[in-house]
C-alpha cells in the first residue's frame, strides 16, 4: 500500500511539473522578446542621430581645414558652433562701422566677400546640404550704454555685414548666384553685450554661427521671388 501510495504522489507531482515548467518558459520568452523590441527601437532611434553627427563632424572638418589653409586669424570654435574672425570683424565704437583705416576697412570688407562664398560652396557641397540649417551673422557689443541701445546697435552689426556682402560697387562683389544663396542660408541677430570677451574693444565685433539640421530635418528653401532692395546702412 505504502509503494502504492507513494506512486500516486508522484505522478501527481509529475503531473503539476509540466504545467509550471510551461509557465515559466513561456514568461522568459516573452521578456526576451520585449527585450529584442526595445533594443531594435533604441537602435532605430540612436542610429540616425549618430550617422548625423558624424556628417557634421566630417563637415566641420572640411570647414577648418579650409580655414587652415586659406584664412588665417578666423577660427571655429566647436564648443559653440560659432566661426571668430577675431579683429578682423571687430567695430568703431558705439558704431555699426569695421574698426581701422580706410585701407584696413577696404582689406577686411574684401576677406569678408572672399570668405563667404568658400563657406558656401562648403554648406552647399553633398555633405553640406545634408547638415547645414543656416547661417546666423551675431553681432555683439562693449558694456558702454544700455541694453536696449546696444541691441540696436549689434543688430545693425550684423547687418552691415550682410550689407558688405550684397555691395554692388566693389570690384570683390559676390556672384548673383552666391548672392542668392546668403539669401537662402543667412539670417542676422543682434545681441547686445551678452558673451562679452575679455576687453571691450574684441567684444564688438560679429561672429557666424553655424546651425546643423537634425537627423530627421531637411533644408527649407527660401522664397525666390525677394528682391535684395538696398542696403540702409
Amino acid at each position: 500500500m505504502a509503494s502504492k501510495h507513494s506512486h500516486r504522489k508522484r505522478s501527481k507531482d509529475d503531473g503539476e511539473k509540466p504545467f509550471w515548467i510551461s509557465f515559466s518558459d513561456l514568461m522568459t520568452a516573452m521578456m526576451v522578446m520585449f527585450l529584442v523590441v526595445m533594443a531594435v527601437a533604441l537602435l532605430a532611434v540612436t542610429s540616425p542621430s549618430e550617422k548625423r553627427q558624424e556628417e557634421i563632424e566630417d563637415w566641420v572638418k572640411q570647414l577648418e581645414q579650409k580655414l587652415k589653409s586659406d584664412f588665417p586669424g578666423v577660427n571655429y570654435q566647436r564648443n559653440r558652433n560659432v566661426i571668430d574672425f577675431g579683429s578682423q570683424a571687430n567695430f568703431k565704437f558705439g558704431k555699426p562701422d569695421f574698426e581701422g583705416s580706410p585701407e584696413e576697412l577696404q582689406r577686411k570688407e574684401d576677406s569678408l566677400r572672399k570668405f563667404v562664398p568658400e563657406l558656401l560652396t562648403l554648406a552647399n557641397g553633398d555633405l553640406g546640404k545634408k547638415v547645414i540649417k543656416r547661417v546666423v551673422v551675431e553681432g555683439y557689443t562693449d558694456k558702454a550704454g544700455t541694453y536696449l541701445s546696444n541691441l540696436d546697435l549689434s543688430l545693425r552689426r550684423s547687418e552691415r555685414v550682410l550689407c558688405v556682402l550684397l555691395a554692388e560697387s566693389v570690384s570683390t562683389k559676390l556672384s548673383e548666384t552666391h548672392k542668392k544663396q546668403v539669401r537662402e542660408l543667412f539670417l542676422v541677430g543682434g545681441y547686445s553685450f551678452n558673451n562679452e570677451k575679455s576687453s571691450a574693444e574684441e567684444s564688438r565685433r560679429v561672429e557666424m554661427r553655424i546651425e546643423f539640421l537634425g537627423p530627421f530635418e531637411s533644408r527649407t528653401p527660401a522664397p525666390s521671388n525677394v528682391e535684395f532692395g538696398k542696403c540702409p546702412i
